[in-house]
């Protein structure tokens, strides 16, 4: 048989855990953020760190006028500028033609083709 000494133990240790069983659970989530916060804190340096080295990059003059030239194609007045097309490439642009009617037209006919009772 459990004496009283023995109830008031238990109903003491069961006292002790509830009080702190939020408080627990309170620490590991705050830990849990904690390190999230600490990843995101990373990423975002890392991002920091780009976007500095990019600036870098595009306050030169060199490397934005390559940009340029490469990119978009630009060139000084007395130069001549000359876009070479593979005939691959060509052959390849024929094959992908787009459809010869629009499509809403295409829409519409599957919505009459759905409404034909024949079908």
């Amino acid at each position: 048989m459990l004496t009283s000494r023995a109830a008031i133990l238990a109903v003491v240790v069961c006292g002790i855990a509830l009080t702190l069983a939020y408080p627990l659970r309170e620490y590991v989530a705050q830990r849990a953020q904690v390190a999230q916060l600490q990843e995101e804190r990373e990423r975002t340096e890392e991002n920091v760190a780009h976007l500095e080295q990019r600036a870098e990059e595009l306050s030169e003059d060199e490397y934005v006028e390559r940009e340029a030239r490469a990119r978009l194609h630009y060139q000084y007045p007395e130069e001549t500028a000359y876009i070479v097309v593979r005939p691959e490439e060509e052959s390849g642009a024929e094959d992908e033609g787009g459809p010869d009617e629009p499509w809403f037209s295409t829409l519409w006919g599957s919505v009459e083709e759905a409404d034909d009772p024949r079908s």
